[in-house]
């Protein structure tokens, strides 16, 4: 996932704001080095336990707000239950915890392919004990099996884990994404079943997912109680980040001297009419305006295992871009569903052209861009439940 009128807040909408600009002693200073550590945990020696070594991947997935709601529970030597912390959940802009469980998906791919790297299988059995409702429950998300299997097959795409980001600033639009990188990342999926994975550089697709794109930020982001919801999540300063590394962090020199001095709240970050406010829109609009090229998941359905599925496909999709050395950047407003967002809804379907009973899961701009950073996250130990 440039601040106010002199270019502080860069980017925000659903994830990361990131700071433009400053240098100096402040500004490594205060860097939030604690809230990156798991992204240099695993360059470490590998733990002894291969499930510790899964995870301590597994735990950088992408995930809606970056909320990382995985709870771990080791059982005997072999085996682990994936349940969700029931409050780190969307309920305004994803009230059917659809994207949630779809971050989940992206965990546990990236937990096989860890383990697979050390000869190791992670046989998934998903909800063993029962389906959930509208909402997630309690009842675990995946029952997780580790067995030792030298026809186990590792995944190239594990490299690149360590470099994945949700790129969310403007990209080239002087660089133009090839068909064949195109058809790379389409085929990053290629083995899942009961899904697509596709993308397109079509010049009239790409100007109407630009303008659909900004209408259905636009929303979110008028719509109050959506809106609310990401400004209650906001880690406002090195101190913050670290005490909570997860959500929508804001930091760097220039941020964090606002927020001292009282002028970065979430009050005026909140507030319609505000410098602060009013920043946001003149800072998001060019980044969701310079899509070169686009990348979605479509579903034959819309079951709960289906949106666990969409979610192996999203990240090998993610780390596939990396690979290319392309930009990706999750846009999934028009995919939220709360009633504000019905008209956009139904529309990108139409637009991606998914079928009746499909659902289309997830969908990205591509594009070439800026290297950014990590975001924060917090250490494994914090996701270990006991039993």
């Amino acid at each position: 996932m440039n601040f106010s009128r002199r270019r502080a807040l860069y980017a925000v909408g659903g994830a990361t704001i990131a700071l433009v600009g400053s240098g100096g002693l402040f500004v490594s200073t205060r860097t939030p080095h604690k809230a990156y550590e798991p992204w240099a945990e695993i360059e470490t020696a590998s733990p002894a336990d291969v499930r510790l070594d899964a995870f301590r991947h597994a735990i950088l997935a992408p995930n809606p707000h970056n909320r990382q709601p995985w709870q771990i529970k080791l059982g005997g030597t072999d085996q682990a239950l994936i349940t969700c912390d029931l409050e780190k959940r969307l309920p305004q802009t994803d009230p059917f915890d659809r994207q949630i469980l779809i971050g989940f998906g992206c965990f546990l791919e990236i937990a096989r392919m860890a383990a697979a790297e050390r000869g190791v299988r992670m046989d998934i059995e998903a909800f063993p004990e029962g389906l959930p409702g509208d909402r997630l429950d309690a009842r675990p998300i995946a029952a997780l099996r580790f067995v030792r299997d030298a026809s186990v097959t590792k995944d190239p795409l594990f490299a690149f884990i360590a470099t994945r980001r949700s790129n969310k600033r403007p990209y080239d639009m002087t660089k133009l994404v090839s068909a064949k990188t195109l058809e790379a990342l389409a085929a990053s999926s290629s083995g899942l079943p009961g899904l697509q994975a596709l993308a397109s550089a079509d010049e009239a697709l790409v100007k109407s997912l630009q303008a659909l794109s900004w209408d259905a930020w636009l929303i979110e982001f008028e719509t109050r109680d959506t809106w609310q919801e990401t400004v209650d999540l906001m880690r406002i300063g090195k101190a913050e980040i670290e005490a909570n590394p997860d959500a929508v962090s804001i930091g760097g020199a220039f941020l964090d001297t606002m927020a001292l001095t009282g002028q970065l709240t979430r009050q005026n970050m909140a507030t319609p009419g505000s410098i602060a406010h009013n920043s946001v829109i003149e800072r998001y609009q060019p980044t969701l305006a310079s899509g070169m090229a686009y990348g979605w998941v479509i579903t034959d359905g819309n079951s709960r295992v289906e949106q666990l599925r969409a979610g192996a496909a999203w990240v090998r999709f993610n780390l596939e871009a990396t690979r290319q050395g392309l930009g990706f950047h999750p846009i999934s407003q028009a995919l939220q569903e709360y009633r504000e967002m019905k008209a956009e809804y139904k529309k990108v379907h139409e637009m991606l052209g998914a079928k009746p009973g499909q659902c289309v899961q997830m969908l990205a701009r591509l594009g070439y861009g800026q290297t950014i950073s990590k975001t924060p996250r917090w250490p494994l130990e914090k996701k270990l439940i006991k039993a």
